[in-house]
């Protein structure tokens, strides 16, 4: 089969599916040359990638699994037989059970060593959920269907696609790497500054509200009404968010200290890391969302304010 100097990732990879992807992007409608390429190297080469590291993991976790079933049967027979009767067994034969013996408990305690020292199963299960998750994310892009139905063109959800797969691809290489990298390390104790993220969060409309109503003073504006704003934003409202939001995170902090403390690792260690994640974008969306009803509320009663003047 020819491969074509226009695709590099087939190149190396010549399987059906590689072709069968391969053709379907070069039909897509997308607006560039560029589109094109990007879905060949972040999504069909990684889902190859993925593949080859499965099946190259696989061979030795079925390898040494092997030993370590076969060996777990032969040893207890072995033994047993060993038990037997001298007279009724060949000569010698106690030292062929005992360097038998010898010889498979090292192959099976070497084998488990080997897939617990290299985490065999764990990245063959992984490798092979990611690859499985990319192509089904993959198929539901080509098709149009799943989360992608409401799109009428690939175009309208290309964009949506090249997210999804680097979230797959994240998700991944944070398992792979779980404890040894860990991002959050050095912000142990660190304060939650909510007036930088309530102002990181605030509705850009409310902002420019707020603006409109800084005066002017060289056209002899009083100051009053915004002094007014802010204060019943900051003195009143905000005070209860603020005292919310650090009574959130403090638990929130507390919790993963507590889990931090039984040194958890591997797989549990990065969902807690996720769950972590999951419940700070919250509590910020919440934030978010009182903020902004502490700001409507404080520039209508200045609007109420002026009108009765």
């Amino acid at each position: 089969m020819s491969k074509s100097k226009e695709d590099p990732v087939t190149e190396e990879y010549d399987d059906s599916y590689a072709n069968q992807v391969n053709g379907i992007i070069n039909t897509l409608e997308l607006e560039s040359e560029t589109d094109r390429r990007i879905l060949k190297s972040r999504f069909l080469a990684e889902v190859l990638k993925y593949e080859k590291r499965k099946e190259h993991t696989k061979k030795y976790y079925n390898v040494f699994r092997f030993i370590v079933t076969i060996g777990s049967i032969f040893l207890p027979a072995i033994l047993s037989i060993g038990q037997m009767d001298p007279a009724k067994l060949p000569a010698n034969f106690d030292q062929i059970t005992y360097w038998s013996s010898w010889t498979i408990s090292l192959m099976v305690t070497a084998s488990n060593g080997f897939l617990q020292l290299f985490s065999l199963d764990k990245n063959y299960f992984e490798y092979a959920l990611t690859t499985e998750q990319l192509k089904t994310e993959g198929w539901q892009f080509f098709q149009l269907s799943g989360k992608y139905e409401d799109d009428e063109t690939h175009q309208e959800a290309y964009k949506v696609f090249c997210k999804s797969v680097e979230n797959i691809k994240r998700k991944q290489v944070e398992k792979e790497f779980s404890g040894k990298g860990d991002v959050n390390k050095n912000k142990k104790g660190k304060k939650f500054d909510f007036q930088a993220e309530l102002k990181k969060n605030l509705p850009d409309h409310l902002k420019g509200e707020l603006e409109d109503k800084k005066p002017d003073p060289e056209k002899g504006e009083s100051t009053e009404s915004t002094e007014s704003t802010e204060s019943k934003v900051d003195t009143t409202k905000m005070d209860e968010i603020s005292n919310m939001m650090n009574d959130k995170m403090g638990k929130l902090d507390a919790f993963m200290n507590i889990l931090e403390k039984k040194n958890i690792t591997g797989d549990a260690a990065a969902t807690i890391g996720n769950v972590k994640e999951i419940f700070t974008d919250s509590i910020k969306e919440q934030v978010s969302e009182a903020a902004s009803d502490a700001v409507s509320d404080a520039i209508d009663k200045v609007e109420v304010k002026k009108v009765d003047e």
